[in-house]
């Protein structure tokens, strides 16, 4: 579980130093904090979006993380989908993952022309009309 909270979607934006305090927040207090395009996402303990993928698709769908990336894309936005850039062959950003280009270390192999909704359209067409995976 974490706690999300929203600098952007249903607020008027905070201001990037507004953002870094949160985090900065959450941090002295022994939490994790990861920006998204929307929230600053807050947890207790090592996981992330990988390591909780992994644990689903191995207890539900007996998958191991090869087969997984065998058979998955990733779409993401933001600098807390990284670890899924890093670790999936076929890893997606909508195009407002520019917006933190210079946070990444391990950005999406492609990014879509498009921001949101249209972006992951335009990427879903792509996999189909391509047969990606």
């Amino acid at each position: 579980m974490d706690l999300a909270i929203d600098f952007c979607e249903d607020v008027p934006r905070l201001s990037n130093e507004a953002i870094r305090k949160i985090v900065q927040t959450f941090n002295s207090h022994g939490a994790v904090a990861k920006v998204s395009s929307i929230h600053v996402n807050g947890w207790f303990g090592s996981h992330d979006k990988l390591t909780t993928t992994i644990e689903y698709f191995q207890q539900e769908w007996t998958l191991s993380l090869s087969e997984l990336k065998s058979k998955a894309v990733f779409v993401g936005d933001s600098p807390n989908d990284e670890p899924m850039f890093k670790e999936f062959p076929f890893s997606f950003g909508v195009a407002n993952v520019l917006d933190f280009k210079d946070q990444l270390q391990h950005p999406p192999q492609f990014v879509s022309d498009d921001v949101g909704g249209k972006g992951f359209s335009q990427i879903a067409e792509q996999i189909i009309k391509n047969q990606i995976v």
